[in-house]
């Protein structure tokens, strides 16, 4: 088994087991990009929540914009 990072949307309101909930997630690439929805049952005590000041790391690419006079018709 390997641990996956998750960003959680919500908490589902289903019916469960004592001790766990269903919950709506996004799961995170690397890059801290979203790859896939997930509907996860899970124990909330077996959680590890990032603190929510760390951000995923992004280098933000500038490209220049052309500026060029546009005809409206």
């Amino acid at each position: 088994m390997r641990p996956i990072f998750v960003r959680v949307i919500r908490v589902l309101d289903w019916p469960t087991y004592h001790g766990w909930i269903w919950i709506d997630a996004y799961e995170l690439a690397r890059s801290g990009d979203a790859v896939a929805r997930r509907s996860l049952f899970v124990m909330p005590a077996g959680l590890i929540w990032q603190d929510p000041s760390i951000q995923a790391v992004r280098k933000t690419v500038r490209r220049p914009v052309a500026r060029t006079p546009l005809r409206v018709v």
